[in-house]
């Protein structure tokens, strides 16, 4: 797998992507049973409401990805405990633009810590 990770743009001062690569390295979330995982990029979503997500994600596939993750701050909220609401709406922009040769992943850890 030649992985490309796109993130969402509100949680880079909340977060690094440690949760993101630890996973890769562990083989856990979205990239359980994968053996052989290469990371091609990792970039943001270009901000609410995903306005560059599609250019993000070509480049990612000019760099040799073959499979983009919306990384968990998207789907599933972590750590600002607010999923985007143009999730849905951003891989489909996406899968249309990079067409079926790209495999699309809707999240890549499981969700830390619920927020209280």
């Amino acid at each position: 797998m030649k992985l490309g990770i796109i993130r969402c743009t509100q949680t880079e001062d909340y977060c690094p992507g440690s949760g993101d690569f630890q996973t890769i390295r562990e083989r856990k979330g979205a990239f359980a049973g994968v053996e052989d995982i290469e990371l091609v990029g990792f970039i943001n979503c270009g901000g609410c409401p995903g306005k560059k997500v599609v250019l993000r994600a070509n480049s990612l596939v000019s760099q040799g990805a073959d499979t983009i993750a919306f990384a968990s701050c998207i789907q599933k909220g972590t750590p600002i405990g607010y999923p985007c609401p143009f999730a849905k709406r951003m891989k489909d922009l996406v899968q249309n633009a990079v067409g079926d040769k790209v495999q699309i992943l809707d999240y890549t850890h499981d969700a830390g810590p619920k927020q209280e």
